[in-house]
């Protein structure tokens, strides 16, 4: 497909029912997506004009619904796929280097003849383009170059996870067309974290990763990290009646990587005392047996999210079941519950530096005081700072928009739908 025919595809209407099936039905969402997918194709086209032929890919966002701070304990997390996407306009060639052009962003330049790590990538997109690359070739894949312009609705400190969306759609992109998708989802979830542990430099469970690369709403045991068990959670949530609302509460996200290094350091000190590494692999019953020699050794604040972990792994499991069952009462109901937990035991509504603000723990009022009981609300992500998640009856999804929204300033808050594609190539 060449630049003007995508464009007269688009125009037409001609990708609909695949926006549809990425994005939702909404008759506004599809005029929104063939906008942006018309600009990012006329981007493209003066970045790289002698491309000729274009492919397009796509891979989520997404959200952790269950298992808040469990996956490097080696527990269960339930998540889900959203519909805010990072996309890729495509050019091939065989020129041996790899360009990407990222909106807001200095373009990316990888000489394929050179992928090993360079320290001045740390941090920066280049490093998980060169990171993936790497990886393919030394899995014996003949990769080849490329050009690209991605664009992302996947907002960075969002909690959606905009990075392992990045990982997912250059993991697709070289997978697809350079190793006739042979690797899959899997996969390229793992060759994405890859990328963010070894080139990008941030520790990182496979989580994110592997949502964004599957798709829909899994349930993940994380037992064995190098080969987690992923179930696929059969819901059609969008006939629930529900929408899925992730709302920014803009605190800052600065100075918090100690304070997020603390839960896991917690956890194991408690691990320890049980004679393991991971709290997956202690005996609960062992734990409340020996907590008072517990307390002389761990602080009361790792006894705590110690408890919140046993309770949350399972809690995990119970609302996938909760889930696929239709049991959208019980389903909301442990929602909630794993917000209550997190805020008592594992702490992390609030950080510590910034002792006079609470914006997470506002947004969870104003949303509980605003819902009613309908619904749920919890913390979204790492914590400390950034989003809440709340499930609104669809009815009240614009009147509960516009109220956060007073609160935390225009466009705060997000009204989006689980998508079932992982990475994909759209075209």
């Amino acid at each position: 497909m060449t630049v003007y025919e995508l464009s007269n595809a688009l125009s037409n209407g001609g990708l609909d029912e695949v926006f549809s099936q990425i994005y939702g039905k909404s008759d506004m969402e599809l005029l929104r997506q063939r906008a942006r997918y018309l600009n990012a194709a006329e981007k493209f086209s003066r970045l790289y004009p002698e491309r000729d032929e274009i492919h397009v890919f796509s891979a989520p966002g997404r959200t952790e619904i269950g298992g808040n701070h469990t996956d490097h304990q080696h527990g269960c997390v339930l998540a889900a796929a959203v519909t805010l996407d990072v996309i890729a306009i495509v050019g091939f060639h065989d020129e041996g280097v790899v360009r990407v052009k990222s909106e807001g962003h200095k373009p990316d330049v990888i000489d394929l003849s050179d992928l090993s790590p360079h320290d001045d990538e740390t941090g920066h997109g280049g490093a998980i383009i060169r990171g993936v690359l790497a990886k393919f070739e030394k899995m014996g894949v003949k990769i080849g170059g490329f050009d690209a312009y991605t664009t992302s609705d996947v907002l960075s400190g969002s909690g959606l996870s905009s990075s392992a969306a990045f990982e997912v759609l250059i993991g697709t992109i070289v997978d697809q067309y350079y190793n006739d998708g042979k690797a899959g989802a899997v996969e390229i979830a793992k060759i994405g974290q890859y990328a963010e542990n070894v080139y990008f430099g941030k520790e990182s469970g496979l989580m994110d990763q592997m949502v964004s690369s599957v798709g829909g709403f899994m349930l993940i045991d994380f037992k064995y990290p190098d080969l987690p068990l992923i179930r696929s959670i059969n819901s059609d949530f969008s006939t629930s009646g529900y929408s899925l609302c992730i709302v920014d509460t803009k605190g800052s996200h600065s100075d918090l990587r100690d304070e997020y290094s603390e839960i896991p350091n917690d956890m194991r000190t408690v691990a320890e005392q049980l004679g393991v590494e991971f709290l997956r692999d202690a005996d609960e019953e062992e734990f409340y047996e020996k907590l008072p020699k517990i307390r002389e050794k761990c602080t009361d604040r790792a006894v705590l999210r110690a408890i919140h972990f046993f309770d949350e792994s399972r809690r995990a499991e119970l609302e996938g079941e909760a889930l696929e069952s239709g049991r959208l009462t019980d389903f909301f109901s442990l929602v909630n519950e794993s917000g209550d937990s997190s805020a008592m035991l594992l702490q992390n509504l609030h950080s510590l530096k910034r002792a006079g603000d609470r914006e997470l723990m506002v947004g969870i009022a104003i949303s509980r005081r605003y819902l009613r009981g309908s619904g749920a609300v919890r913390v979204h992500g790492g914590g400390f700072a950034g989003t809440i998640q709340a499930f609104v009856p669809k009815y009240m999804e614009k009147g509960y928009a516009k109220e956060l929204d007073r609160i935390f300033g225009e466009g705060s808050c997000r009204i989006l739908g689980i998508r079932q594609d992982g990475g994909i190539k759209v075209v």
